[in-house]
Protein backbone atom coordinates (compact mmCIF):
# COMPACT_ATOMS: atom_id res chain seq x y z
CA UNK A 1 0.00 0.00 0.00
CA UNK A 2 1.16 3.64 -0.78
CA UNK A 3 1.01 5.83 2.06
CA UNK A 4 -0.65 9.62 0.72
CA UNK A 5 0.38 12.54 1.01
CA UNK A 6 -1.98 15.44 0.66
CA UNK A 7 -5.18 14.57 0.32
CA UNK A 8 -6.50 13.90 -3.38
CA UNK A 9 -8.37 11.57 -5.89
CA UNK A 10 -7.16 8.76 -5.06
CA UNK A 11 -8.88 9.26 -1.46
CA UNK A 12 -12.39 8.53 -2.64
CA UNK A 13 -13.78 6.82 0.26
CA UNK A 14 -16.69 5.40 -1.17
CA UNK A 15 -15.35 4.21 -3.92
CA UNK A 16 -13.03 2.00 -2.24
CA UNK A 17 -15.67 0.52 -0.06
CA UNK A 18 -17.85 -0.09 -3.40
CA UNK A 19 -14.75 -1.89 -4.68
CA UNK A 20 -14.80 -4.16 -1.64
CA UNK A 21 -18.35 -4.64 -2.00
CA UNK A 22 -17.63 -5.88 -5.47
CA UNK A 23 -14.85 -8.32 -4.66
CA UNK A 24 -17.48 -9.99 -2.17
CA UNK A 25 -16.66 -7.63 0.79
CA UNK A 26 -18.53 -6.09 3.49
CA UNK A 27 -16.24 -2.87 4.85
CA UNK A 28 -16.35 -2.93 8.61
CA UNK A 29 -15.84 0.19 10.74
CA UNK A 30 -15.01 0.57 14.39
CA UNK A 31 -15.96 3.47 16.55
CA UNK A 32 -12.53 3.82 18.23
CA UNK A 33 -11.39 7.09 19.27
CA UNK A 34 -8.36 8.02 22.09
CA UNK A 35 -7.17 11.47 23.29
CA UNK A 36 -3.15 10.61 23.18
CA UNK A 37 -1.92 10.85 19.77
CA UNK A 38 -0.10 7.97 20.14
CA UNK A 39 -2.90 5.68 21.08
CA UNK A 40 -4.77 6.59 18.39
CA UNK A 41 -2.01 5.87 16.33
CA UNK A 42 -1.53 2.47 17.42
CA UNK A 43 -5.56 1.83 17.32
CA UNK A 44 -5.66 2.82 13.77
CA UNK A 45 -2.24 0.64 12.92
CA UNK A 46 -4.01 -2.56 14.58
CA UNK A 47 -7.28 -1.98 12.46
CA UNK A 48 -5.30 -1.69 9.05
CA UNK A 49 -2.43 -4.39 10.00
CA UNK A 50 -5.40 -6.94 11.16
CA UNK A 51 -5.75 -8.76 7.74
CA UNK A 52 -9.14 -7.64 7.26
CA UNK A 53 -11.66 -5.57 4.99
CA UNK A 54 -11.95 -2.75 7.80
CA UNK A 55 -11.41 1.32 7.51
CA UNK A 56 -10.02 3.33 10.33
CA UNK A 57 -11.73 5.90 12.44
CA UNK A 58 -10.71 8.83 14.18
CA UNK A 59 -13.54 9.48 16.53
CA UNK A 60 -13.71 12.64 18.72
CA UNK A 61 -13.82 13.35 22.35
CA UNK A 62 -16.88 15.15 23.93
CA UNK A 63 -15.40 18.80 24.24
CA UNK A 64 -14.71 19.28 20.97
CA UNK A 65 -18.14 17.57 19.96
CA UNK A 66 -19.59 20.55 22.12
CA UNK A 67 -16.82 23.09 20.39
CA UNK A 68 -15.42 23.19 23.85
CA UNK A 69 -11.97 23.35 22.61
CA UNK A 70 -10.14 24.84 25.70
CA UNK A 71 -11.72 22.76 27.71
CA UNK A 72 -10.05 20.23 26.17
CA UNK A 73 -6.30 21.66 25.80
CA UNK A 74 -6.95 22.43 29.59
CA UNK A 75 -7.66 18.52 30.14
CA UNK A 76 -4.66 17.68 28.12
CA UNK A 77 -2.46 19.88 29.82
CA UNK A 78 -4.12 18.36 32.86
CA UNK A 79 -3.42 14.56 32.09
CA UNK A 80 -6.84 13.56 31.89
CA UNK A 81 -8.14 10.80 29.79
CA UNK A 82 -10.12 11.57 27.16
CA UNK A 83 -13.11 9.56 25.33
CA UNK A 84 -12.12 10.36 21.95
CA UNK A 85 -9.47 12.27 20.09
CA UNK A 86 -9.34 16.23 20.16
CA UNK A 87 -8.86 17.12 16.33
CA UNK A 88 -8.76 20.96 17.13
CA UNK A 89 -7.21 21.50 20.17
CA UNK A 90 -4.29 19.26 19.53
CA UNK A 91 -1.82 21.41 17.81
CA UNK A 92 -1.98 20.53 13.90
CA UNK A 93 1.55 18.57 13.74
CA UNK A 94 0.55 16.09 15.87
CA UNK A 95 -2.30 15.13 14.19
CA UNK A 96 -0.71 14.75 11.03
CA UNK A 97 2.35 13.24 12.75
CA UNK A 98 -0.24 10.58 14.09
CA UNK A 99 -1.47 9.53 10.65
CA UNK A 100 1.60 9.62 8.74
CA UNK A 101 2.15 6.26 7.47
CA UNK A 102 -1.10 5.09 8.81
CA UNK A 103 -3.69 6.35 6.14
CA UNK A 104 -3.21 5.15 2.77
CA UNK A 105 -5.02 4.00 -0.82
CA UNK A 106 -5.85 1.04 0.78
CA UNK A 107 -7.18 2.33 4.49
CA UNK A 108 -9.26 5.33 4.45
CA UNK A 109 -9.74 6.81 7.42
CA UNK A 110 -13.20 8.88 8.29
CA UNK A 111 -13.72 10.99 11.16
CA UNK A 112 -16.30 11.08 13.40
CA UNK A 113 -17.54 14.12 15.71
CA UNK A 114 -20.93 14.30 16.88
CA UNK A 115 -20.83 18.24 16.42
CA UNK A 116 -24.37 20.57 15.68
CA UNK A 117 -21.67 23.46 14.40
CA UNK A 118 -18.77 21.27 12.75
CA UNK A 119 -17.40 24.64 10.68
CA UNK A 120 -13.62 24.60 12.76
CA UNK A 121 -13.90 20.66 12.68
CA UNK A 122 -14.23 20.49 9.32
CA UNK A 123 -11.81 22.77 8.39
CA UNK A 124 -8.99 21.22 10.59
CA UNK A 125 -9.96 18.02 9.03
CA UNK A 126 -8.97 19.56 5.85
CA UNK A 127 -5.79 21.01 6.83
CA UNK A 128 -4.43 17.18 7.94
CA UNK A 129 -5.93 15.64 4.98
CA UNK A 130 -8.46 13.92 6.49
CA UNK A 131 -11.45 13.78 3.96
CA UNK A 132 -14.17 11.86 5.23
CA UNK A 133 -16.58 12.40 8.26
CA UNK A 134 -20.58 12.14 9.21
CA UNK A 135 -23.08 13.61 10.81
CA UNK A 136 -25.84 16.05 9.48
CA UNK A 137 -27.60 18.94 10.57
CA UNK A 138 -30.43 17.25 11.95
CA UNK A 139 -28.80 13.84 13.28
CA UNK A 140 -26.57 15.83 15.18
CA UNK A 141 -28.32 18.57 16.14
CA UNK A 142 -31.56 16.99 17.97
CA UNK A 143 -29.72 14.31 19.69
CA UNK A 144 -26.63 16.09 21.00
CA UNK A 145 -27.09 19.62 21.51
CA UNK A 146 -29.75 22.43 22.90
CA UNK A 147 -28.87 24.52 20.15
CA UNK A 148 -32.00 25.60 17.44
CA UNK A 149 -31.87 23.31 14.52
CA UNK A 150 -31.90 26.90 12.43
CA UNK A 151 -28.40 27.52 13.89
CA UNK A 152 -27.16 24.04 13.11
CA UNK A 153 -28.84 23.79 9.78
CA UNK A 154 -26.77 27.33 8.56
CA UNK A 155 -23.58 25.82 10.18
CA UNK A 156 -24.35 22.38 8.24
CA UNK A 157 -24.58 24.25 5.41
CA UNK A 158 -21.08 26.19 5.67
CA UNK A 159 -19.62 23.22 6.31
CA UNK A 160 -20.60 20.85 3.44
CA UNK A 161 -19.82 23.97 1.13
CA UNK A 162 -16.53 23.81 2.77
CA UNK A 163 -15.94 19.90 2.17
CA UNK A 164 -17.79 20.92 -1.60
CA UNK A 165 -15.20 23.52 -2.19
CA UNK A 166 -12.32 20.34 -1.67
CA UNK A 167 -13.34 19.97 -4.97
CA UNK A 168 -11.28 22.79 -6.97
CA UNK A 169 -7.87 21.09 -5.03
CA UNK A 170 -8.79 17.70 -6.57
CA UNK A 171 -10.06 16.26 -3.32
CA UNK A 172 -13.74 14.18 -3.73
CA UNK A 173 -14.81 14.80 0.33
CA UNK A 174 -16.87 12.22 1.42
CA UNK A 175 -20.00 12.79 4.18
CA UNK A 176 -22.29 10.17 5.90
CA UNK A 177 -25.44 11.09 7.23
CA UNK A 178 -26.03 9.80 11.02
CA UNK A 179 -29.87 10.20 9.94
CA UNK A 180 -30.46 6.91 10.04
CA UNK A 181 -29.52 6.19 13.65
CA UNK A 182 -31.42 9.17 15.82
CA UNK A 183 -31.70 8.50 19.18
CA UNK A 184 -30.13 4.88 18.57
CA UNK A 185 -33.30 2.95 19.14
CA UNK A 186 -37.26 3.24 19.28
CA UNK A 187 -37.31 5.18 15.97
CA UNK A 188 -39.40 3.76 13.46
CA UNK A 189 -37.66 2.47 10.42
CA UNK A 190 -39.58 5.04 7.79
CA UNK A 191 -38.55 8.26 9.43
CA UNK A 192 -34.82 6.46 9.88
CA UNK A 193 -34.89 6.15 6.17
CA UNK A 194 -36.72 9.83 5.28
CA UNK A 195 -34.24 11.51 7.68
CA UNK A 196 -31.09 9.54 6.03
CA UNK A 197 -32.09 10.28 2.36
CA UNK A 198 -32.62 14.11 3.50
CA UNK A 199 -29.42 14.77 4.71
CA UNK A 200 -27.81 12.75 1.94
CA UNK A 201 -30.30 15.50 -0.43
CA UNK A 202 -28.65 18.28 1.81
CA UNK A 203 -25.30 17.75 1.32
CA UNK A 204 -25.87 16.95 -2.51
CA UNK A 205 -27.66 20.54 -2.75
CA UNK A 206 -24.07 21.91 -1.19
CA UNK A 207 -22.22 20.53 -4.05
CA UNK A 208 -20.86 17.15 -2.16
CA UNK A 209 -19.91 14.28 -5.06
CA UNK A 210 -19.16 11.38 -2.13
CA UNK A 211 -22.31 10.30 0.31
CA UNK A 212 -23.79 7.18 2.64
CA UNK A 213 -26.50 6.82 4.05
CA UNK A 214 -27.10 5.14 7.09
CA UNK A 215 -29.33 3.12 8.97
CA UNK A 216 -28.99 1.13 13.13
CA UNK A 217 -30.39 -2.11 13.54
CA UNK A 218 -33.25 -1.79 15.25
CA UNK A 219 -35.63 -4.95 17.21
CA UNK A 220 -36.94 -7.26 13.51
CA UNK A 221 -34.44 -8.47 10.95
CA UNK A 222 -37.02 -8.68 8.12
CA UNK A 223 -38.52 -4.87 9.15
CA UNK A 224 -34.53 -3.76 9.08
CA UNK A 225 -34.08 -6.00 5.71
CA UNK A 226 -36.75 -4.15 4.29
CA UNK A 227 -35.96 -0.46 5.93
CA UNK A 228 -32.61 -1.31 4.45
CA UNK A 229 -33.82 -2.05 0.63
CA UNK A 230 -36.39 1.23 0.79
CA UNK A 231 -33.68 2.88 1.83
CA UNK A 232 -31.31 1.74 -1.49
CA UNK A 233 -34.36 2.03 -3.89
CA UNK A 234 -34.93 6.06 -2.31
CA UNK A 235 -30.96 6.88 -2.92
CA UNK A 236 -31.15 5.12 -6.47
CA UNK A 237 -34.03 7.92 -6.88
CA UNK A 238 -32.74 10.92 -5.68
CA UNK A 239 -29.08 10.48 -5.84
CA UNK A 240 -28.42 11.19 -9.32
CA UNK A 241 -26.51 14.14 -8.73
CA UNK A 242 -23.39 12.78 -6.69
CA UNK A 243 -20.92 10.94 -8.10
CA UNK A 244 -21.00 8.01 -6.05
CA UNK A 245 -22.77 6.77 -2.49
CA UNK A 246 -23.35 3.71 -0.60
CA UNK A 247 -25.44 2.22 2.65
CA UNK A 248 -24.16 2.15 6.27
CA UNK A 249 -25.57 -0.02 8.62
CA UNK A 250 -24.98 0.59 12.61
CA UNK A 251 -24.75 -2.46 15.18
CA UNK A 252 -27.57 -1.98 17.45
CA UNK A 253 -27.46 1.40 18.89
CA UNK A 254 -29.68 1.09 22.07
CA UNK A 255 -29.12 -0.83 25.40
CA UNK A 256 -26.68 -3.29 24.41
CA UNK A 257 -26.70 -6.92 26.36
CA UNK A 258 -24.11 -7.40 29.44
CA UNK A 259 -22.91 -10.79 28.72
CA UNK A 260 -20.64 -11.38 25.94
CA UNK A 261 -22.47 -14.04 24.46
CA UNK A 262 -25.21 -11.08 23.94
CA UNK A 263 -23.30 -9.07 22.47
CA UNK A 264 -21.85 -11.24 20.08
CA UNK A 265 -24.97 -12.38 19.08
CA UNK A 266 -26.13 -9.13 18.03
CA UNK A 267 -23.11 -8.19 16.89
CA UNK A 268 -23.71 -11.82 14.41
CA UNK A 269 -27.67 -10.91 13.80
CA UNK A 270 -26.08 -6.97 12.69
CA UNK A 271 -23.61 -8.83 10.01
CA UNK A 272 -26.27 -11.28 8.57
CA UNK A 273 -28.69 -8.24 8.02
CA UNK A 274 -25.69 -6.57 6.38
CA UNK A 275 -25.22 -9.12 3.71
CA UNK A 276 -28.63 -10.10 3.38
CA UNK A 277 -29.49 -6.79 2.03
CA UNK A 278 -25.96 -5.99 0.16
CA UNK A 279 -25.14 -3.13 2.46
CA UNK A 280 -21.28 -2.05 2.02
CA UNK A 281 -20.21 -0.97 5.33
CA UNK A 282 -21.24 -1.89 8.85
CA UNK A 283 -20.02 0.07 12.18
CA UNK A 284 -19.25 -2.81 14.45
CA UNK A 285 -19.62 -2.50 17.90
CA UNK A 286 -17.70 -4.88 21.21
CA UNK A 287 -19.06 -7.01 23.82
CA UNK A 288 -17.86 -4.10 25.92
CA UNK A 289 -20.60 -1.76 25.36
CA UNK A 290 -22.66 -2.35 28.28
CA UNK A 291 -20.12 -1.37 30.44
CA UNK A 292 -17.03 1.22 29.48
CA UNK A 293 -14.55 2.35 26.22
CA UNK A 294 -13.63 -0.54 24.29
CA UNK A 295 -9.73 -1.11 24.41
CA UNK A 296 -7.84 -1.67 21.18
CA UNK A 297 -7.92 -5.41 21.55
CA UNK A 298 -11.34 -5.53 22.10
CA UNK A 299 -12.10 -3.19 18.89
CA UNK A 300 -9.91 -6.14 17.06
CA UNK A 301 -11.82 -8.82 18.22
CA UNK A 302 -14.95 -7.71 17.17
CA UNK A 303 -14.02 -6.85 13.89
CA UNK A 304 -12.58 -10.03 13.59
CA UNK A 305 -16.36 -11.77 14.75
CA UNK A 306 -17.71 -9.66 12.47
CA UNK A 307 -15.49 -11.26 9.66
CA UNK A 308 -16.21 -14.22 9.93
CA UNK A 309 -19.59 -14.08 10.36
CA UNK A 310 -19.99 -12.33 7.13
CA UNK A 311 -17.63 -15.26 5.26
CA UNK A 312 -20.33 -17.50 6.93
CA UNK A 313 -23.48 -15.63 6.09
CA UNK A 314 -25.46 -16.29 2.88
CA UNK A 315 -25.41 -14.16 0.02
CA UNK A 316 -28.04 -11.25 -1.00
CA UNK A 317 -31.18 -11.86 -1.22
CA UNK A 318 -32.94 -9.61 -3.48
CA UNK A 319 -35.50 -6.78 -2.68
CA UNK A 320 -39.17 -7.56 -2.49
CA UNK A 321 -41.16 -6.61 -5.42
CA UNK A 322 -43.63 -3.56 -5.13
CA UNK A 323 -43.72 -0.92 -2.69
CA UNK A 324 -43.42 -1.81 1.03
CA UNK A 325 -44.84 -0.04 4.16
CA UNK A 326 -41.34 1.66 4.83
CA UNK A 327 -40.61 2.53 1.60
CA UNK A 328 -44.31 4.47 1.04
CA UNK A 329 -43.65 6.00 4.40
CA UNK A 330 -40.42 7.22 3.62
CA UNK A 331 -40.80 8.37 0.45
CA UNK A 332 -44.23 10.06 2.10
CA UNK A 333 -42.05 12.08 4.18
CA UNK A 334 -39.25 12.99 2.01
CA UNK A 335 -41.43 14.48 -0.60
CA UNK A 336 -43.75 16.33 2.16
CA UNK A 337 -40.38 18.12 3.30
CA UNK A 338 -39.27 18.64 0.19
CA UNK A 339 -42.29 21.00 -0.92
CA UNK A 340 -42.05 23.11 2.22
CA UNK A 341 -38.89 25.04 0.87
CA UNK A 342 -36.70 25.92 -2.25
CA UNK A 343 -33.71 24.21 -0.18
CA UNK A 344 -33.52 21.88 2.71
CA UNK A 345 -31.79 24.80 4.72
CA UNK A 346 -35.32 26.01 5.01
CA UNK A 347 -37.26 22.94 4.72
CA UNK A 348 -35.99 21.16 6.91
CA UNK A 349 -35.98 23.15 10.05
CA UNK A 350 -39.41 24.02 8.83
CA UNK A 351 -40.49 20.79 8.99
CA UNK A 352 -40.02 20.30 12.46
CA UNK A 353 -41.37 23.52 13.35
CA UNK A 354 -44.62 22.08 11.83
CA UNK A 355 -44.65 18.29 13.23
CA UNK A 356 -44.18 16.93 9.50
CA UNK A 357 -40.83 15.43 11.24
CA UNK A 358 -41.08 14.42 14.41
CA UNK A 359 -39.00 11.95 16.10
CA UNK A 360 -40.58 9.69 18.86
CA UNK A 361 -38.80 10.29 22.64
CA UNK A 362 -36.46 13.68 21.63
CA UNK A 363 -36.57 16.07 24.15
CA UNK A 364 -34.95 18.64 21.88
CA UNK A 365 -36.81 21.95 22.01
CA UNK A 366 -37.23 22.00 18.37
CA UNK A 367 -38.82 18.53 18.19
CA UNK A 368 -42.26 18.39 19.15
CA UNK A 369 -42.65 15.10 20.74
CA UNK A 370 -45.71 14.24 19.65
CA UNK A 371 -45.58 10.96 18.15
CA UNK A 372 -44.45 7.72 19.46
CA UNK A 373 -43.77 4.55 18.75
CA UNK A 374 -43.58 0.48 20.42
CA UNK A 375 -42.29 -2.78 19.55
CA UNK A 376 -45.05 -5.06 18.78
CA UNK A 377 -45.75 -8.89 19.35
CA UNK A 378 -43.45 -9.71 16.65
CA UNK A 379 -40.59 -7.42 17.70
CA UNK A 380 -41.22 -5.10 14.95
CA UNK A 381 -40.87 -1.25 15.64
CA UNK A 382 -44.71 0.15 14.66
CA UNK A 383 -46.36 3.59 15.21
CA UNK A 384 -48.28 4.10 18.43
CA UNK A 385 -48.98 7.66 17.66
CA UNK A 386 -47.90 9.78 14.76
CA UNK A 387 -48.91 13.30 16.24
CA UNK A 388 -48.61 15.51 13.19
CA UNK A 389 -46.59 13.28 10.67
CA UNK A 390 -48.25 13.47 7.18
CA UNK A 391 -48.75 9.72 6.88
CA UNK A 392 -52.51 8.25 6.34
CA UNK A 393 -53.76 5.73 8.41
CA UNK A 394 -53.02 3.02 5.36
CA UNK A 395 -49.46 4.03 6.21
CA UNK A 396 -49.18 3.13 9.78
CA UNK A 397 -50.89 7.13 10.59
CA UNK A 398 -52.70 7.18 13.62
CA UNK A 399 -53.84 9.41 16.56
CA UNK A 400 -54.22 7.86 20.15
CA UNK A 401 -55.61 9.98 23.67
CA UNK A 402 -53.95 7.31 25.58
CA UNK A 403 -50.12 7.27 26.22
CA UNK A 404 -46.99 4.95 26.34
CA UNK A 405 -47.03 3.49 29.79
CA UNK A 406 -43.54 3.70 31.84
CA UNK A 407 -43.32 0.30 31.74
CA UNK A 408 -44.10 0.05 28.00
CA UNK A 409 -41.16 2.52 27.29
CA UNK A 410 -38.66 0.17 29.57
CA UNK A 411 -39.36 -3.11 28.01
CA UNK A 412 -38.67 -1.84 25.02
CA UNK A 413 -35.44 0.44 25.51
CA UNK A 414 -34.38 -2.67 26.81
CA UNK A 415 -35.83 -5.47 24.52
CA UNK A 416 -32.42 -7.05 22.97
CA UNK A 417 -30.95 -6.67 26.72
CA UNK A 418 -33.21 -8.62 27.89
CA UNK A 419 -33.99 -11.12 24.89
CA UNK A 420 -30.32 -12.15 24.33
CA UNK A 421 -28.87 -12.00 28.18
CA UNK A 422 -31.66 -14.44 28.46
CA UNK A 423 -30.69 -16.95 26.51
CA UNK A 424 -26.58 -16.63 27.56
CA UNK A 425 -28.43 -17.27 30.93
CA UNK A 426 -30.59 -19.95 29.95
CA UNK A 427 -27.10 -21.47 28.37
CA UNK A 428 -25.19 -21.40 31.67
CA UNK A 429 -23.12 -18.08 30.77
CA UNK A 430 -22.53 -15.71 33.39
CA UNK A 431 -22.92 -11.73 33.75
CA UNK A 432 -19.01 -10.28 31.99
CA UNK A 433 -19.20 -6.52 33.30
CA UNK A 434 -16.00 -5.31 35.41
CA UNK A 435 -18.27 -2.67 37.35
CA UNK A 436 -16.85 -0.31 36.03
CA UNK A 437 -18.76 2.15 34.14
CA UNK A 438 -16.23 4.53 32.23
CA UNK A 439 -17.73 7.58 29.70
CA UNK A 440 -18.86 6.67 26.36
CA UNK A 441 -17.24 7.40 23.12
CA UNK A 442 -19.66 9.61 21.45
CA UNK A 443 -22.21 7.70 19.98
Amino acid sequence: MTTLGPPSQADRFSGFITDQRRAGKLTLQPRMGFGDPARMRQGLLAVRSAGLPAIGTVTLDSYTRHNEHEQAAAALEAGAELNGYPLVAIPLEHTTRMLDGVRCAGFPVQVRHGCAQPEQIFATMLAAGLTASEGGPVSYCLPYSRIPLRVATAAWSRAVRMFAAARDRGVLCHLESFGGCMLGQLCPPGLLVALSVLECLFFAERGLGSVSASYAQQTNPDQDAEALWALRRLCAEELSTVEDYHLVLYTYMGLYPTTQAGGRALLADSVRLAVRTGTERLIVKTTAEAHRIPTITENIEALRLAHECALAAPGPLPPPDGDTEVYLQARTLVDEVRNLAPTLTEALPLAFELGLLDVPYCLHPDNRNEARCVIDKDGRLVWWDTGLLPLPTALGGRRRTERVGASQLLADLTHHRRRLDHAAASAGIRHTGNGRHGQRVPH
